[in-house]
């Protein structure tokens, strides 16, 4: 399995101090930082632009991991691809098939952009196995997407289990995220089972931020 990551998430970050806790993300270890895109119609709620990511981008050099919950991802992921995110999540479930997922994909990676496929708690990954090698990461919900603090839902990590093996049969790079609940309990049942790539919003945000990424890192040890 490839070294541990904690993305941390902006959902969680308290805006009326921005730069100071972005001063403090940067010497947290974590190495990528996540912002959950929404659009008030695949899930029901309304964050982030590509303006903020520019904004961000000025005060950190972490890799900015932008996962999109949104319709329409082939428009809205080019927005960001401009306003120069690393890697790119959008949702299997906003592709109408998956043959315009995995065109998504290949497109993002054409521009230099890193591709992510994402899929809800009910959704099966077991459609994503054959295409793989077309993905850079895999991200695995373990809550309904569209707000933050929810509770960690166990019942995913069989997907991750499934992912995990047949990544490790085919010596794939493709890594695999988790978002949704975690802290350093279900951090380590996520690494366990087979995550490689950690999401965590207000464990690591709403306290001693350097402290928090450790204890999620130490699982990877």
């Amino acid at each position: 399995m490839q070294e541990l990551i904690i993305s941390p998430s902006i959902l969680a970050m308290d805006f009326s101090h921005m730069e100071e806790q972005l001063m403090e993300f940067n010497q947290s270890g974590a190495r990528w930082l996540h912002f959950d895109v929404m659009d008030g119609h695949f899930v029901p709620n309304l964050t982030f632009g590509p303006d903020v990511l520019k904004g961000v981008k000025k005060m950190t050099k972490a890799l900015m991991d932008v996962h999109i919950m949104v319709e329409q991802p082939e428009i809205v992921s080019q927005w960001f691809v401009a306003a120069q995110a690393d890697l790119i999540t959008f949702h299997r479930e906003a592709c109408e098939n998956i043959e315009s997922c995995i065109a998504l994909c290949r497109n993002l990676r054409k521009q230099g952009v890193m591709a992510g496929v994402s899929v809800k708690p009910q959704t099966k990954v077991e459609e994503l196995l054959p295409y793989l090698e077309e993905m850079d990461l895999v991200l695995i919900m373990s809550v309904e997407p569209g707000f933050g603090g929810q509770a960690f839902m166990p019942e995913v990590l069989d997907k991750v289990k499934i992912l995990r093996q047949v990544i490790e049969q085919r010596r794939l790079a493709t890594r695999i995220e988790i978002d949704g609940g975690i802290n350093e309990r279900t951090g380590r049942q996520a690494v366990e089972a087979g995550c490689d790539t950690l999401v965590a919003g207000s464990y690591v945000f709403k306290q001693d931020m350097r402290a928090a990424v450790q204890s999620l890192l130490w699982h990877g040890k």
